[in-house]
């Protein structure tokens, strides 16, 4: 567990009990700080709240202390150790922080408007890990964000520095909330997944090394505009020292526009052009023009973290991918079916359909947005669309004349009619475009539903 000891006797407000949450609850406890904490889910604040058929005789709202994973336990209490308050957070003064999962909207939820009336911060894991980084072993940060490719990107790097050997673990949007995890040796590097909201959340986070993929429309709800968005990923080099790396690609006008306002950095600025011709070909899970942007991207971080080209070659060949992510989960009868549930908008959806020779297309959700326009350049690989959830009747329309589609509504259905409709060498992809959050708790839980529904027709 990751513990800052400016946390000490300070008091913060936990809003939201799901995986960061609980971890953030258990750190700042652990590091001295008094806490009361909520949550809507009574199941999720029932984990921290102790129960009589457990012989504790405190109900909600009592203090306690919490020193592990467990329930709270009123015979442990100790030294050092803060307090815990599991009760609704009707009145943030005297607090402060007030930490919230990314999921919270701040531009609507009511919680967010009081914090910031009573002139309390709200702030998220991240910062907490920032703030507490000056108590960790000498070590590095890397940052990545982007709408599209920043959890291959992360994924890649990590697995490059293990290869060569450096202490390393991923965190923030990706793998183990970043306090839960146990702190890193001498040099070495924490590689951060951040998504926009996180960035939100992050007041302090100076990286060694900030990467930002791409921009393009997305999150839109929670945003004054588009401009709105990319401002915030632009506060992930705002928070930079002038001497730490700063990589950035330049494939859309946003991020270009904000490399130039980097250029003072000069040599601490490398600009990753879209379109270069790589041999990806011993690279078997790296395929395709999007990843070998997400690639250069990757060699670009390790090399100025001092990785040799010995290993770096060695890590991207043995680079096995990650769930969800155009990963081909089976082969029946010549047909491959390939999983890219984390394809949430069109623009990750695009390269995915262009991977493949004959497409039929499980497309739908909850869309991000009226179209599927950055799809369209793909459209020929698409031999049959199958759309699904809430923007299946919206996206039947927008393809019926580029071809064939039937509006099938459920996963499962879907899967069976491009089944039936599938020839050897085609290949049946989930890769939706959309949000899971109609049908499914999210893409984890859809892309499992994928695979029961293709390992069902064996």
């Amino acid at each position: 567990m990751i513990i800052a000891e400016a946390w000490r006797g300070k008091r913060y407000a936990v809003l939201g009990l799901a995986r960061s949450g609980a971890a953030t609850v258990r750190a700042l406890v652990a590091g001295g700080a008094q806490v009361v904490a909520w949550d809507s889910d009574e199941a999720k604040r029932d984990v921290f709240t102790p129960s009589p058929l457990r012989g504790e005789g405190r109900g909600e709202g009592q203090p306690s202390s919490i020193a592990s994973g467990t329930a709270p336990h009123p015979t442990l209490s100790p030294e050092g150790r803060g307090l815990l308050e599991v009760a609704p957070l009707d009145d943030l003064s005297g607090f402060d922080a007030l930490v919230v999962s990314p999921g919270v909207p701040l531009n609507t939820h009511p919680l967010a408007a009081a914090a910031r009336a009573a002139g309390v911060s709200v702030i998220g894991d991240i910062e907490l890990f920032a703030q507490a980084r000056e108590d960790l072993p000498q070590h590095m940060v890397v940052g990545i964000t982007g709408t599209n490719g920043k959890s291959t990107t992360t994924a890649l790097v990590h697995h490059i520095l293990k290869t060569a050997g450096i202490p390393t673990l991923m965190g923030g949007n990706i793998g183990l909330p970043i306090l839960e995890q146990e702190a890193l040796p001498e040099s070495g590097v924490y590689v951060l997944e951040l998504s926009s909201y996180q960035i939100d959340l992050t007041q302090a986070l100076d990286c060694d090394v900030a990467v930002l993929l791409n921009i393009t429309p997305d999150h839109l709800d929670r945003y004054d505009g588009f401009e709105g968005y990319a401002a915030s990923k632009a506060r992930l080099f705002a928070m930079q020292s002038a001497e730490h790396e700063a990589v950035i690609g330049i494939g859309d006008a946003p991020s270009a526009q904000i490399a130039r306002g980097l250029s003072a950095k000069g040599e601490h600025l490398t600009k990753i052009a879209p379109g270069v011709c790589m041999d990806q070909s011993s690279w078997p899970t790296l395929q395709g023009p999007h990843n070998a942007q997400n690639a250069l991207a990757a060699i670009a971080v390790v090399k100025a973290l001092g990785v040799s080209e010995v290993d770096i070659d060695r890590g991207l060949m043995s680079f096995t991918g990650l769930p969800h992510r155009m990963e081909q989960i089976a082969s029946y009868g010549g047909v491959a079916y390939v999983d890219d549930s984390k394809a949430t908008n069109p623009e990750s959806t695009a390269p995915a359909l262009a991977a493949f020779d004959r497409v039929h297309w499980i497309v739908g959700g909850r869309a991000k947005g009226d179209d599927l326009d950055a799809c369209k350049p793909a459209f020929g690989h698409v031999v049959h669309a199958y759309t699904i959830g809430e923007a299946g009747p919206k996206f039947a329309e927008i393809l019926k004349d580029s071809m064939p589609v039937d509006n099938v509504g459920t996963l499962d259905a879907a899967v069976r009619s491009a089944a039936a409709n599938a020839k050897p060498g085609d290949t049946v992809l989930l890769s939706p475009a959309c949000a899971s959050f109609d049908q499914f708790r999210d893409y984890e839980a859809r892309g499992a539903a994928f695979r029961a529904a293709v390992e069902s027709l064996a």
